[in-house]
């Protein structure tokens, strides 16, 4: 009686559906739009739930440093996610390069317009929005192309910090800020934003988006992190302006 008891037990809850589960994610401030369209199709293939908190890269690996319950990094920059691993506070092999970026020289869009249209403006005159240059992927970047162009020096007192890569951008956008070095995929996210020239990768390190689990990672993370790699991700973030990350 009781091993039929046992049996009967052990068969509904084998036809009981998985409990849903909500994974938290850490993820750089230059992935949101196209990070919160995969995560909703990885909500509705699976019926888990994903909450996506963003920042500078460097901010949140810092929070995950002092013990903040993310599931998922998900960051702008590869020496950031070095320092995570560093401090063991990643799963083993856990970690792989999803998605890579391109710099780029903006302007404001209604200015640009308002030009005579037999004018080139020039890129290098007034101030410059830029994520923070000493601590932020972006404004990392974006520094590395001005010094390989020799204009660092020159150049330097007229760029105005942000926090992160959307508030550069948005800098720009309002008009606050005449231009800006930003991601390609920021400039392409606002119409405000007008692109007057792409950098060139050797002007730059590489643009790495790694994404890894942390220690404590609930077991659906592994399925999101896969999921990232997959094709409906890759034509989701293509579609944002973003490239395969660099070999």
């Amino acid at each position: 009686m009781r091993s039929l008891f046992l049996s009967c037990l052990i068969s509904i809850l084998l036809t009981l559906p998985a409990r849903a589960e909500n994974i938290l994610v850490f993820a750089a401030a230059s992935l949101a739009g196209p990070l919160d369209r995969v995560a909703a199709a990885w909500e509705e293939e699976t019926g888990h739930s994903v909450t996506l908190a963003y920042a500078g890269s460097s901010a949140l690996a810092r929070q995950v440093q002092a013990g903040a319950p993310a599931d998922v990094v998900f960051l702008a920059n590869a020496d950031w996610m070095d320092v995570l691993e560093e401090s063991g506070v990643l799963q083993d092999d856990s970690r792989r390069d999803i998605l890579g970026n391109t710099m780029a020289l903006v302007i404001n869009t209604e200015a640009y317009e308002a030009l005579n249209l037999n004018t080139i403006p020039e890129p290098y005159e007034g101030r410059f929005a830029m994520a923070l240059t000493d601590s932020v992927p972006a404004g990392i970047y974006g520094r590395a192309v001005l010094e390989a162009m020799g204009l660092w020096e020159e150049l330097q007192d007229q760029v105005v910090e942000a926090d992160n890569v959307r508030a550069a951008t948005l800098l720009v956008a309002t008009g606050a800020v005449g231009r800006g070095i930003v991601y390609q995929t920021e400039a392409l996210a606002d119409p405000r934003v007008s692109i007057l020239t792409l950098a060139p990768d050797r002007w730059h390190p590489p643009i790495r988006y790694p994404a890894a689990l942390t220690l404590n990672a609930a077991p659906q993370a592994i399925e999101f992190v896969e999921f990232l790699q997959g094709e409906t991700a890759r034509v989701i973030f293509s579609q944002a302006g973003f490239r395969a990350a660099p070999q």
